[in-house]
């Protein structure tokens, strides 16, 4: 009768006792979690970034109009004749005719 041989590991355990499957498992979980947040999260992040230095910027745009303004008013007060009110009667017409300029460009010219 023929001798029972041992029984050996199963190849699959083997595989996994072999190396260090705690950082393979662990280092599996972080990218899997990683390209799910990459991919569902990634794109609002980004949004809502660009959102907020929009807002930043164009309240930063806002002050700096609204200083340069007040820096022409001094400046032209100094160099026109007159009190201040020419130098607000010039910078009224300026921007009048500039917004006026910009209301008639309003329409999209149409096509034919």
């Amino acid at each position: 009768m023929a001798v029972p041989s041992r029984p050996t590991d199963p190849p699959a355990l083997t595989d996994i006792t072999d190396g260090d499957w705690a950082d393979q498992a662990a280092d599996t979980v972080v990218r899997v979690v990683d390209q799910v947040r990459e991919k569902t999260t990634g794109q609002v992040l980004t949004a809502a970034r660009a959102i907020v230095y929009g807002i930043i910027g164009g309240f930063a745009a806002i002050v700096a109009l609204v200083v340069l303004v007040i820096a022409l008013v001094r400046m032209l007060d100094v160099y026109l004749p007159g009190e201040v009110w020419s130098a607000y009667l010039l910078l009224g017409v300026i921007f009048s005719v500039f917004g006026l300029l910009v209301w008639r460009r309003r329409y999209a010219p149409e096509v034919p």
